[in-house]
């Protein structure tokens, strides 16, 4: 299987890291380089434009499947759910998994006053319960690629009128999504949405907007940008772009590109691209006796093998080690070759 990407990209490595860092597409280090030295040279417009933001968000909006008016644009998960933390009164009980991705976690043990509940991954759909008012997990987990049964949670949650926090950071680019079935989602595009660091989404829907204060309380999201500049905001926007933070218009330039590419390709098409090296690199772990964690996920994980990430990398291999496991993605640049070039090097 060939790679998807063509001309767009240019690594220098056999790259199965996506799950950290996605490679950037030539186009997006141009749109960035080319602002670089607009910004170097005195650019009349100052750092960047509104218009790259906007053009960003509908794009997000569209490969995720909501309307603009429900997405936020922002610069870290973390910054996102600590919004969404912060919108709980005291002695709220939100549920986790166990060994969820810290963001999801932290902003809600930090605060002190909440009731946070942790079960296995498999089993939270029946660790709901009444008076849980929220159910918080990662789409895809960033430790092992498992896969969670989103469908399950959301009835789970509704049974109990609990609302429901989706982390689709390491799904989102190659795992359809809808995320309007959900109450909230966040996403780090720096992924497989192959942004430049400093891109980060958060869809909120209309229900869920009514409880979620603008508490960052910036100018940018208030319906008059240029109007709201000095002095409390009057007057926010009345769809999600509230919630907007400062934007990094260096990321946001790059990210215009990289989304659009990710919309001229279709997720659909990555999502059978990558499962199906996947399934390729986890039939030859078997063949080699190691024993990944099992699933369709685009993500493989190897329990215990964690140790070899160094050997891959002299060899020129990039993958990750993550609580003991080798982790190795796969996105739209990969290649059967990637795939038998990992399996040649872990075969010794």
């Amino acid at each position: 299987m060939d790679s998807l990407g063509g001309a767009e990209f240019a690594p220098r490595s056999t790259y199965l890291n996506t799950s950290s860092c996605g490679v950037l597409p030539r186009r997006t280090v141009d749109a960035v380089r080319r602002l670089v030295e607009e910004n170097g040279g005195g650019r009349p417009g100052g750092a960047g434009d509104f218009a790259t933001i906007d053009a960003s968000r509908a794009s997000f909006a569209r490969l995720v499947g909501v309307a603009e008016e429900r997405v936020a644009a922002g610069g870290s998960v973390a910054v996102h759910v600590a919004l969404i933390a912060g919108s709980l009164p005291s002695g709220s009980e939100v549920l986790l998994p166990e060994g969820e991705f810290s963001s999801v976690v932290t902003p809600f043990t930090v605060r002190g006053d909440l009731k946070v509940r942790y079960a296995p991954l498999d089993a939270l759909a029946d660790a709901v319960r009444p008076g849980t008012a929220l159910v918080g997990l990662s789409a895809v987990q960033s430790a092992d690629g498992r896969v969670a049964d989103l469908a399950a949670v959301r009835a789970a949650a509704a049974a109990h009128g609990a609302r429901v926090l989706v982390d689709a950071s390491q799904s989102a680019g190659w795992l359809p999504l809808d995320a309007g079935a959900y109450d909230f989602t966040v996403t780090g595009a720096f992924k497989y949405l192959l942004c430049p660091r400093g891109t980060s989404f958060l869809t909120v829907t209309e229900e869920a907007q009514d409880s979620l204060a603008p508490a960052h309380g910036g100018w940018c999201g208030a319906e008059d940008r240029w109007g709201s500049t000095y002095g409390p905001v009057r007057r926010f926007a009345t769809s999600a772009r509230r919630y907007d933070e400062p934007p990094s218009f260096l990321a946001y330039h790059g990210a215009e590109q990289s989304l659009a590419l990710l919309e001229q390709i279709g997720i659909a098409t990555v999502h059978a691209h990558n499962t199906a090296l996947a399934a390729r690199f986890r039939a030859g772990l078997t063949e080699l006796g190691h024993a990944p964690v099992p699933g369709d996920s685009g993500i493989v994980a190897v329990p215990g093998l964690g140790g070899r990430q160094p050997e891959l990398a002299r060899a020129g291999v990039v993958v990750s080690a993550r609580a003991g496991n080798l982790r190795v993605s796969f996105h739209l640049y990969n290649s059967d070759a990637d795939v038998d070039r990992a399996l040649d090097v872990l075969s010794g």
